[in-house]
């Protein structure tokens, strides 16, 4: 496959320490340039990462007519402006999670990336780890029996007041930052859509985030996600898929080690110390080199998408809800 030519818009840390060197590694990815409003740090990044070409503004990477594509990893609230620009500039984009402030904003990408003919798609990496396309097997298959219940945990301790995760008006916050994974996992795993959530949330006083969130979704047929996320607890993630038959617990569910082996287990609970626990060991992998992997693959029309802009905008609709019912205390549909 001829390699797609990419452009980095931004040093963000998950993109300079995470995403480009794991897209580097990526078959069928050419990362050629590197944008920031600082020109001088878009070139440091730029030498730092082996990258050729740096620019002092995210226009002038749009206007290089070389580039196929572009990953957005700017602040939340950047998410939707900034992919309307590469759109417009016919670039296809691969943007990061929430991949805007609400559904409606979301919205906009619809007919935009219709009107470019070109592709977007969530950042979301987790799905294209194995680790969980096999637990959305287990959970379908009938192995756990018949799954109803998802519990998941996932949170950090972070108390910088210039991390843009504590900045409230510009999409900071826990449900914004990461409870979007234990909603899209979810999502994953059932393979439906839930129909309407309630939740409760503390928010910090100074940042005016939430700090901590905590929310039930219920799925058709009587299914259910029940979630703790977190910006101020000690760090920790947790994932349990519970069946009438067994339940697997994914280890490191979001952000799991790119060069350790992750690991599945699988208990049917007849022993409640674990005795009979069944370890599934994967091989290890780079969530983030097979996202990038995939989506050239798709650029190409050697795959197909498989999480487009109306995923993302079902994934939007879920946090609305979420924080629509944490304001008014009631259930509300999604």
């Amino acid at each position: 496959m001829k390699p797609v030519k990419w452009g980095i818009i931004s040093t963000a840390d998950i993109g300079v320490k995470k995403v480009i060197p794991a897209m580097l590694r990526s078959k069928g990815v050419e990362i050629v340039g590197l944008a920031s409003r600082d020109e001088a740090r878009a070139k440091e990044a730029a030498v730092k990462l082996g990258i050729p070409k740096s620019y002092g503004s995210y226009e002038a990477l749009l206007a290089d007519p070389e580039i196929e594509a572009v990953y957005n990893p700017l602040p939340n609230h950047l998410h939707v402006p900034v992919t309307l620009q590469a759109l417009s500039a016919g670039k296809h984009v691969l943007c990061e999670k929430p991949i805007a402030m609400n559904a409606t904003e979301a919205g906009q990408l619809t007919d935009a990336a219709k009107k470019a003919g070109k592709l977007v798609t969530e950042a979301f990496m987790v799905r294209y780890h194995p680790q969980w396309r096999r637990a959305r097997e287990l959970a379908q298959s009938g192995k756990l029996g018949a799954v109803s219940l998802i519990a998941s945990v996932f949170s950090y301790y972070n108390v910088d007041p210039n991390n843009v995760r504590n900045m409230g008006d510009i999409g900071g916050g826990a449900l914004y930052d990461i409870g979007c994974y234990p909603i899209v996992t979810s999502r994953f795993v059932f393979g439906a859509e839930p129909t309407r959530v309630t939740a409760v949330i503390d928010w910090d006083p100074t940042f005016k985030t939430d700090r901590l969130s905590s929310a039930i979704a219920e799925y058709p047929g009587g299914k259910h996600l029940i979630f703790s996320t977190a910006t101020q607890l000690v760090p920790r993630q947790h994932v349990q898929i519970l069946g009438t038959k067994a339940r697997a617990e994914v280890m490191i569910p979001f952000n799991a080690p790119p060069n350790q082996t992750t690991t599945l287990r699988i208990d049917d609970g007849t022993d409640l110390t674990g005795a009979n626990i069944v370890t599934e060991v994967l091989p290890a992998c780079d969530q983030y080199t097979l996202q990038g992997e995939v989506f050239s693959a798709t650029i190409r029309g050697e795959a197909t998408l498989e999480f487009g802009i109306e995923d993302a905008i079902k994934n939007m609709r879920v946090i609305d809800a979420m924080f629509k019912a944490a304001k008014s205390g009631k259930w509300e549909t999604v």
